[in-house]
């Protein structure tokens, strides 16, 4: 599950996302959940938090959260897959994620020290879970 905040996205988002969805294997459901930029911060926080599912664990991408490289990823994602519950990853909106969203998270993860444009964060994170379930698979997507 990927939550993010922010509606309408272009359709270069769009399609950049679609680009990379059909390539999962069938036991990869991989679904986003978009969640509209509200007047205050916390009413945008509540909605976020009735998105994630129960149970879930939870990765907020954060800027200042720890950088993992393909690898890392990949062994990561072998470890959540172990832990039979729901993954769900938190993307922000222009203003990033709350701190109090922040300290529900089970782990922050940081793309690039880089702040990138929130819509194209859900590109480069269904990019990197795919890449990363490629290389636990043996596929030759992952070339290193």
């Amino acid at each position: 599950q990927i939550i993010a905040i922010g509606t309408k996205m272009p359709g270069w988002v769009t399609a950049g996302v679609n680009a990379y969805l059909p390539r999962f294997p069938r036991e990869y459901t991989l679904s986003i959940t978009e969640i509209p930029l509200e007047k205050t911060a916390a009413v945008t926080n509540e909605k976020m938090q009735q998105a994630i599912f129960p149970k879930s664990w939870v990765v907020a991408l954060d800027v200042l959260g720890k950088p993992w490289n393909t690898p890392d990823l990949a062994k990561k994602l072998e470890g959540w897959r172990g832990l039979s519950k729901p993954l769900c990853f938190l993307i922000g909106g222009p203003d990033g994620l709350s701190s109090a969203i922040l300290a529900q998270a089970d782990e922050r993860w940081s793309l690039s020290p880089l702040t990138f444009p929130h819509p194209l964060v859900r590109i480069i994170l269904v990019e990197q879970l795919y890449r990363a379930q490629s290389l636990l698979s043996n596929h030759p997507y992952h070339r290193e």
